[in-house]
């Protein structure tokens, strides 16, 4: 195994203390090719993290919603729930941003997000009485 760049590590902190997470590839992609890192960085800097019209939260929301319906990696998902639920939003509120997936993406793309909601929330079911 290389040696890995200080800049590299560095940067992966910073994207840390930005958005309050970094995914997998983000640390493989550090140590694999930095430069291509952070050129994809720089379009995510541009349209979520820099402040503009919509605040962090509703972006949490927007994203969370956006991932269900691509039915994106659980662990992806679920850290934007977290960064929302840290940003003042629901676990309402959460849900029914997700919801909107279900008329355009339909119920197995809601699900899958769903699913990920339960666990981040650690949400309770109703369960039935009578035996199924």
């Amino acid at each position: 195994m290389s040696e890995h760049s200080p800049d590299a590590q560095e940067y992966v902190d910073s994207m840390v203390a930005k958005r309050g997470y970094v995914l997998e590839y983000h640390k493989y992609m550090a140590a694999n090719d930095f430069e291509v890192l952070q050129a994809a960085n720089q379009l995510v800097e541009a349209a979520y993290l820099k402040p503009r019209m919509l605040d962090r939260k509703t972006k949490e929301l927007l994203f969370i919603l956006s991932l269900t319906v691509m039915r994106a990696d659980p662990a992806h998902i679920a850290s934007h729930i977290r960064v929302a639920l840290d940003e003042g939003a629901s676990s309402e509120e959460i849900l029914e941003a997700m919801e909107i997936a279900l008329p355009e993406a339909g119920v197995v793309a809601f699900q899958h997000g769903f699913e990920v909601w339960c666990e981040v929330t650690k949400a309770t079911p109703i369960e039935p009485t009578r035996p199924v």
